[in-house]
């Protein structure tokens, strides 16, 4: 026995090093929790190279030249690169082709409104802000276009000039703006799919780590039988994966087939590992057959990774793939384990040849609707607290004579999106970014001011920053930092940029934290709502199940019972778990909690070994 057990240990260490990033995201896992983004996979160095071409050209010109009001030119290619988000190329043109046009408009609207004085600005800004928050909720899916412009305005506040020269500069954004568009959409394109890969990828990287985890457990008991701090944490990381995964779906048109089967297969999969997890917690059948059943997981999930990205051996992958879960079935007595066997055949013959699939057809719907009346009640909303905020902002500016209030405002609009959950988060990492930031580019600045050596310092950061925009907020924000310190001080040498940079977006973040405590307060809905919710969720889902509802049907109640637990999961470490603290569980929500937690388990195995029993007859 512990031969084998020496064996099967070593063969899960063989397992996990075939994969990529699992310390990464380990990590990724506990900082998602607490509603900081971790995401290594989505690292794109091609992105980053065609940043640093687009941002590099307009710099070099404006250097050589001695011209710094180029540097608009700089700051609108990068910009451009910024606001290309995923989506096939038609949807990105109309994105970016919108941006630079109304970009445009706002740093003129913007520069020459301030011009008549700080009383001017104060009502130009905030103005300016609202306008671009509401045609990005009109022209745009997500929210990034409208704080792109948003940003693109206060910036042009900070630049005051007469109308002649805020034309100049809003030909100079147009120019910078331009060249990014047509680099991006002509001239270097990159495939809309790699999206699509990189978070396909990262829902099976997840699952991956999931079933090998558990095949590492043996006969020892699972952690998840007693709460702790990162109770279901594998269910959380998978189930938001997905969700970003379906969200970047939604902008695809259906040629996007290989990675709609992908998701639809994943779910299979979860619902699955989610049964087999709840088989460790209550250890429900023989621990040789647990064990050897994530194996098979962990093993097919590295074929189902492989064939995504290799269509030449796709059938042969899968096709083998099946034949050894055929094998490992054979050696399986517990209903509950050859369920979650057949469970990933099915998942393997979706991708296979999904039309020839009864299970094909067995997951939710993927496509998110747009509710336009919706996104334009939210976008009212956030457009009202940011002009507020940036309100408060410019007085502090005032008070304090502040020399780049821009950049405060610009910290302000970020951070304050959503509810107090993300701002939260997102204040905290850019207060830290900020500081972390200024000090790296005040140290490379006291080393050398010399200009060739930071034109390219400033160009590697240009594309090291849209690399990570995808990674880690903080992380972006650091890099983000240095480059905005750098290029200003080429720009404008000896004005002391650095210190004001942290400055300002210390000022930025926590006002952007007050508004949004102040301004119709969002901390979603109370704990003990979300716990209630999530167990009926969860005994719907086993109801749908007992009653022998059709397969789309338990699918949907599965889906609904999934992202319900984990909105009560996370909501446990709202705000890092402050309100939690305060606010204790009474013994009620305890129990409710226990229950929903021991529902979702129950629902799983139930509806594999109710595979099992219809395959058999």
């Amino acid at each position: 026995m512990a031969d084998a057990e020496q064996q099967r240990r070593r063969g899960n260490i063989r397992l996990k090093g075939r994969w990529a990033l699992p310390h990464l995201r380990r990590a990724a896992r506990r900082l998602e929790l607490r509603a900081v983004g971790l995401l290594p996979e989505q690292f794109s160095g091609e992105e980053g190279a065609r940043a640093a071409l687009a941002v590099g050209a307009p710099l070099i010109i404006a250097l050589t030249t001695g011209q710094p009001a180029l540097g608009w030119a700089v700051f609108a290619a990068f910009w451009t690169c910024l606001c290309d988000g995923p989506g096939p190329h038609a949807m990105r043109r109309r994105t970016l082709g919108l941006f630079v046009l109304i970009g445009t408009v706002l740093a003129f609207a913007g520069s020459w409104g301030a011009a008549a004085g700080m009383e001017a600005a104060l009502a130009v800004g905030p103005a300016l802000v609202f306008v671009a928050i509401l045609a990005g909720a009109a022209f745009s899916l997500d929210g990034l276009l409208g704080t792109l412009l948003a940003v693109v305005a206060v910036v042009a506040v900070g630049f005051p000039h007469p109308a002649p020269a805020a034309a100049a500069q809003s030909l100079t954004f147009l120019a910078g703006g331009s060249w990014a568009f047509l680099l991006i959409n002509l001239v270097w394109r990159i495939d809309p799919r790699a999206s699509l890969d990189r978070n396909a990828g990262a829902v099976i990287a997840r699952l991956f780590d999931m079933a090998a985890d558990l095949a590492s457990i043996g006969d020892r008991g699972h952690r998840d039988a007693q709460w702790h701090s990162e109770h279901a944490e594998h269910r959380r990381a998978v189930r938001m994966s997905m969700e970003r995964l379906r969200t970047v779906l939604a902008r695809h048109p259906a040629d996007a087939r290989q990675y709609h089967n992908a998701l639809q297969a994943t779910e299979i999969i979860f619902g699955a590992l989610v049964a087999l997890d709840h088989s460790y917690i209550q250890r429900l059948g023989p621990t040789i057959e647990r064990a050897a059943t994530a194996r098979a997981f962990a093993t097919a999930l590295l074929g189902v990774r492989i064939s995504l990205r290799d269509d030449v051996r796709k059938k042969d992958l899968l096709r083998r793939g099946i034949e050894r879960l055929d094998r490992t079935a054979k050696d399986l007595t517990d209903d509950l384990m050859i369920g979650c066997v057949l469970a990933l055949k099915n998942a393997l013959r979706v991708l296979e040849n999904p039309g020839q699939s009864n299970e094909a057809l067995a997951a939710p719907p993927h496509q998110i609707a747009s509710n336009w009346k919706d996104r334009i009640r939210g976008a009212l909303r956030l457009g009202l607290r940011q002009a507020a905020g940036v309100i408060g902002v410019y007085y502090i500016a005032i008070i304090f004579q502040l020399g780049y209030p821009y950049w405060a405002t610009m910290a302000l609009i970020v951070c304050l999106q959503g509810g107090a959950r993300v701002t939260w988060a997102r204040s905290l990492e850019r207060i830290f970014g900020s500081l972390l930031g200024g000090f790296l580019a005040l140290a490379l600045l006291s080393v050398t001011q010399h200009p060739v050596i930071l034109c390219v310092l400033a160009i590697l950061l240009a594309s090291v920053t849209i690399s990570l925009r995808a990674v880690n907020y903080s992380l972006f924000v650091v890099v983000l930092t240095m480059l905005f310190i750098i290029v200003t001080d080429m720009m404008h040498p000896g004005s002391g940029v650095a210190a004001a940079r942290v400055v300002d977006n210390l000022l930025g973040s926590i006002a952007a934290l007050l508004a949004v405590l102040v301004l119709w307060p969002d901390f979603g809905p109370p704990l003990h709502t979300l716990i209630l919710k999530g167990r009926e969720a969860n005994r719907a889902y086993l109801e749908s199940v007992t009653a022998a509802r059709p397969v789309l049907d338990v699918r949907t109640a599965q889906r609904a019972a999934g992202l319900a637990s984990i909105d009560v999961e996370v909501a446990l470490h709202d705000l890092s778990g402050l309100r939690y603290r305060r606010h204790r569980l009474n013994e009620a929500d305890q129990s409710a909690l226990r229950e929903m937690r021991t529902l979702a388990g129950e629902a799983a195995a139930a509806w594999h070994r109710r595979l099992v029993k219809d395959h058999v007859t």
